[in-house]
C-alpha cells in the first residue's frame, strides 16, 4: 500500500445546477489530494452537463461522463468501470463533505488494516435546521465484523449509505448497483459485506445529507413511496438469501426484516394500488398470511410488529382505510 493511494470519488449528477458547485467544491477541497473525481451527467435538461465541463476545468483531477439519463445506479456502475482508485467513495451531488473527510476515511483503513470505513452524516432540510441523527456515530473508533454489521443494518441501527464509506475498489462486483430501483446502497452493501470481513466506524459526522424534497430519493409523491418500499422488500428476500448462505445464525434477525420491510409497504402502498392484478400487493398479503405463526414466535419483533403483521393478514384494506382515518383526525 503507498502513503496515499489513488482514491475514487463517483458522483452522479442530474438537473442539480444549484447545489453541484458546493458538493464538487468540497471534494477538489480535501485535505486528502491524490483523488480521481469521476462526475457523471445522467441526461441532465438544465444546463447541468455544461456546468459538468465547466467544473472539470477548474480541476484536472476531474473526469466527466455524459449518459442518457438512465438513474442513479447507472451512472454509478459506468464511473466504476471507469474507476483507477485503489478506494472509492460516493458523494450524491446535492449534498457535500467536510475538507478532511478523506483523510479521516484513509486514516482509518490504514491504521485498523480494513478494507472498508465509514464516518457518520448529519442531515439538513431546505431551511437549513439540523434533522435528528439517522445512526449515532460512536465515541470512539470501532471495528465492526460483518456478521455484526449485517445485524446492524437489519435491525435498522446500521448506516447502509454508502456515500458515507470508503471501500476497496476490487471488494465491488460487476454490474454492482441494481439498474433501475431506489434503496440501492443497501443492496449494493449486503452483497459486499460476506467478502470484507470486517469495517470500521469512526467517530464524527463528516458527510452532509442536504434533505432537498424533489431529489431522487427524498421525493414526497406518494405514488414513488410505494416504488422505494417495493425495492426494500425485494432487499428483504435477498438479504435474507445472504444470511442464510452466510450468517445463519441471524435468520430469526433476517425474518424480522422481511416482515418488518413488508408491514412497511403495506403501511405506505396506495390504497387504489391494493388490487388483485397488482402481483407485489398480492404477494405481500399472502407472505404475511403464510407467516403469521412464525412471526408470532420471533422474538426479534415488537408487540406492535406483531399486532401490525396480524391486522394487515386479516383485513389488509380496512386497516389501512382506519389507519388513513386516523391520521386525518390527528394531523
Amino acid at each position: 500500500m503507498s502513503d496515499m493511494p489513488l482514491i475514487t470519488v463517483i458522483v452522479p449528477a442530474y438537473n442539480i445546477l444549484e447545489y453541484l458547485p458546493r458538493c464538487i467544491h468540497s471534494i477538489t477541497a480535501q485535505t486528502y489530494r491524490n483523488l480521481e473525481i469521476l462526475l457523471v451527467d445522467d441526461g441532465s435538461t438544465d444546463g447541468t452537463a455544461g456546468l459538468c465541463d465547466s467544473l472539470a476545468a477548474e480541476d484536472s483531477r476531474i473526469r466527466v461522463f455524459h449518459k442518457e439519463n438512465g438513474g442513479t445506479s447507472r451512472a454509478r456502475n459506468l464511473a466504476l468501470e471507469h474507476a483507477s482508485g485503489e478506494y472509492v467513495g460516493f458523494v450524491d451531488s446535492d449534498d457535500y463533505i467536510s475538507p478532511d473527510m478523506y483523510e479521516k476515511l484513509f486514516w482509518g483503513i490504514r491504521t485498523f488494516q480494513v478494507p472498508a470505513v465509514q464516518v457518520a452524516r448529519d442531515e439538513r432540510d431546505e431551511k437549513g435546521n439540523l434533522l435528528a441523527n439517522i445512526c449515532e456515530p460512536p465515541a470512539e473508533p470501532r471495528v465492526v465484523g460483518s456478521a455484526e454489521f449485517m445485524k446492524e443494518l437489519l435491525l435498522h441501527r446500521g448506516d447502509c449509505s454508502l456515500c458515507t464509506k470508503l471501500i476497496r475498489r476490487d471488494l465491488f462486483p460487476p454490474e454492482a448497483f441494481p439498474p433501475g430501483k431506489l434503496n440501492e446502497d443497501f443492496h449494493l452493501l449486503v452483497r459486499m459485506l460476506p467478502q470484507m470481513e470486517k469495517l470500521v466506524s469512526l467517530p464524527g459526522q463528516y458527510y452532509h445529507v442536504f434533505y432537498r424534497v424533489g431529489s431522487n430519493s427524498r421525493k414526497a409523491d406518494r405514488e414513488e413511496f410505494s416504488r422505494v418500499y417495493a425495492d426494500c422488500v425485494e432487499n428483504a428476500d435477498m438479504a435474507a438469501a445472504i444470511v442464510g448462505r452466510d450468517y445463519p445464525e441471524l435468520a430469526d434477525t433476517a425474518f424480522r426484516f422481511g416482515i418488518f420491510q413488508r408491514l412497511e409497504y403495506m403501511l405506505h402502498i396506495p390504497v387504489g394500488q391494493m388490487t388483485g392484478d397488482n402481483m407485489m400487493y398480492r404477494g405481500v398479503v399472502t407472505y404475511l398470511r403464510k407467516n403469521w405463526f412464525r412471526s408470532m414466535k420471533n422474538s426479534v419483533l415488537t408487540v406492535k410488529n406483531k399486532v401490525y403483521h396480524t391486522l394487515f393478514a386479516l383485513a389488509p384494506k380496512g386497516v389501512r382505510k382506519l389507519h388513513a382515518r386516523l391520521r386525518l383526525h390527528n394531523a
